[in-house]
Formats: structure tokens, sequence, C-alpha cells
């Protein structure tokens, strides 16, 4: 697999985490009777950050290996 599919791979992961720490935290607040922006603020603390560490890291990564497969690409093109 090249880089460019690692990359994307890495950043499909990074979105997978993201979302896997709102649903998370929207199964912890599934019992509360009415809504709130502050209340659910409450609920992605009680998360925690491990999940948006890990999203942010792993997006990092997919970033950094697309960029060195789309210049690697461009230097194949020059020669």
């Amino acid at each position: 697999m090249n880089n460019k599919g690692i990359g994307a791979i890495f950043c499909l992961i990074s979105a997978v985490l993201m979302s896997a720490r709102y649903i998370a935290a929207a199964i912890f607040m599934s019992n509360v009777v009415s809504w709130d922006s502050s209340l659910f603020q409450a609920g992605l603390s009680y998360v925690g950050s491990p999940l948006k560490a890990a999203a942010i890291i792993a997006l990092i990564a997919g970033i950094c290996f697309l960029v060195y497969g789309v210049v690697r690409d461009f230097k194949k093109q020059d020669k």
C-alpha cells in the first residue's frame, strides 16, 4: 500500500475515534430528560480526553503520510 492510502486510513481512524467520543457522551447522557449544550459538554468531560488525543495523533499521522505521498508523486513526475 502506498503512503497516500496509509494516510487516508489514518484519517479514517481519526474520524472514527472522534465520532466514538461523541457517541459515548450521547450514550452516557441518554437518560437525561432535557438536553442542553452545557450538559452535553459535561458529558464529554466524563468521557475524557484519551479518545480526543488519539484522534488528533491519528489525524496528524494521516496528514503527514498524505503530504509525503503527494510530494513523492510530484518528484516522480519531474524525473
